[in-house]
């Protein structure tokens, strides 16, 4: 159990701090004992781990290692422990392991899908001899780091204290420099359908199943809104602030503005999916409407007229969450669509434990992934979920037969 407030550890380990850098990350069940890996242990990135230890930099050794204490100050833990690049065969990763099994909140299975900051202290040569870590244990948790650091999407990294920002795992190559931009979008941040027509310009993709289509859109559209926002933001913040009010609240926009468009982008991206493979909206879904007062499922199929209908058979039903992360979120979907018992939950989450797991199943929520990131998840759960393709599929059969 955490001695301190997360507050209070941001606070001691503020990453304005000469000689303090961030590094934030979902952790995933490959990164903890979810799946039963034997290299289990956090994954890092290689280039920030090489600066931060750089002794285990060295191409010519066989998994050169350092060894430095971490403190897991959330849950009152210390452990000497090992960053290790394994540079042999066809592993080219770093890791930071030796932290004694499922006791360490690292490796805790139910701890995937959590939010962990590592906060690396430096000498005066730059390399790092301890880390404090943080790993939120609830949604009030995260939502502090996340008004601290900004959005964090599954699969990257966030860096504070450097000047490196969040490096995704499937960079695509989206930036797009000013001359690129359409002219409207030099003055302000576009809306996010406007984005969402570039991406598909960039990234038609029409070739791909949904799941690669999604996965792969989805990463150009995050290069695509940070090259848009280091050309609107970066000025104002090299031109300085006259009051810390004032640098608060842009700070405060900023981060709002990238946790908002996270959430609503998912959406937007699956009902362009949806409509790509032949499903006509308000025919075959509803996109938002509301199901009961104060209910609004992200996705109704067929239709929000046959939700409506008390004639049409519950068990044609269906509804279709969108969760960027699930972990603690899962269960807000349980109370939407009264009449729908079993909720099917899209989620970009890389892994749950088995526990977590069992919990939405008893509940009714069944987990759609896209099928790339299937593999994260552990080899019990696998068989259980469901990939976008297959949902699309089952969705087709649900047309009303007078519209078929």
């Amino acid at each position: 159990m955490a001695l301190i407030d997360v507050t209070d550890w941001i606070a001691e380990n503020d990453f304005a701090e000469e000689g303090v850098v961030w590094c934030v990350k979902r952790l995933s069940a490959n990164d903890t004992l979810a799946t039963g890996a034997h290299q289990a242990g956090t994954y890092m990135p290689k280039d920030f781990m090489f600066e931060a230890f750089p002794n285990i930099n060295r191409p010519t050794a066989r998994n050169p290692d350092a060894e430095f204490d971490l403190y897991v100050d959330s849950h009152a833990d210390h452990r000497r422990v090992r960053a290790v690049w394994y540079n042999h065969r066809s592993r080219n990763e770093v890791r930071i392991t030796r932290f004694g099994g499922a006791s360490s909140a690292l490796l805790d299975p139910d701890s995937t899908g959590a939010l962990a900051v590592f906060s690396f202290v430096l000498d005066a040569t730059g390399a790092s001899q301890e880390c404090h870590v943080w790993v939120c244990d609830s949604a009030p948790e995260e939502d502090v780091v996340l008004d601290t650091v900004g959005w964090v999407e599954p699969g990257t990294f966030r860096f504070a204290g450097r000047a490196q920002d969040a490096v995704s795992a499937n960079n695509r190559d989206c930036r797009l420099s000013p001359e690129d931009m359409p002219a409207d979008w030099l003055d302000d941040f576009p809306d996010a359908n406007a984005v969402l027509a570039k991406v598909i310009e960039l990234r038609p993709l029409s070739g791909l199943d949904p799941d690669e289509r999604l996965i792969r859109r989805r990463d150009c559209e995050y290069e695509l809104f940070q090259s848009v926002e280091e050309m609107l933001v970066l000025p104002t913040i090299r031109q300085g602030f006259d009051s810390m009010d004032d640098f608060i609240a842009f700070a405060q926009t900023t981060l709002q503005r990238r946790r908002v468009r996270s959430g609503r982008s998912l959406e937007l991206h699956t009902r362009r999916i949806l409509i790509e493979e032949g499903l006509a909206e308000h025919r075959d879904f509803t996109h938002g409407a509301q199901s009961e007062s104060g209910k609004r499922p992200d996705f109704l199929f067929p239709s929000k007229a046959c939700y409506d209908d008390p004639s049409y058979p519950a068990e044609r039903l269906r509804m279709l969450a969108v969760k960027t992360t699930c972990r603690d979120r899962w269960r807000q979907v349980t109370t939407e669509a009264d009449r729908i018992p079993n909720k099917h939950l899209l989620t970009l989450q890389e892994g749950v434990s088995q526990g977590q797991f069992e919990q939405m199943k008893g509940a009714g929520v069944q987990l759609v992934v896209p099928a790339g990131l299937v593999p994260s998840y552990p080899s019990t759960i696998r068989p259980e979920l469901t990939t976008l393709e297959s949902y699309i599929g089952d969705l087709r059969l649900l047309r009303p037969t007078d519209t078929a």
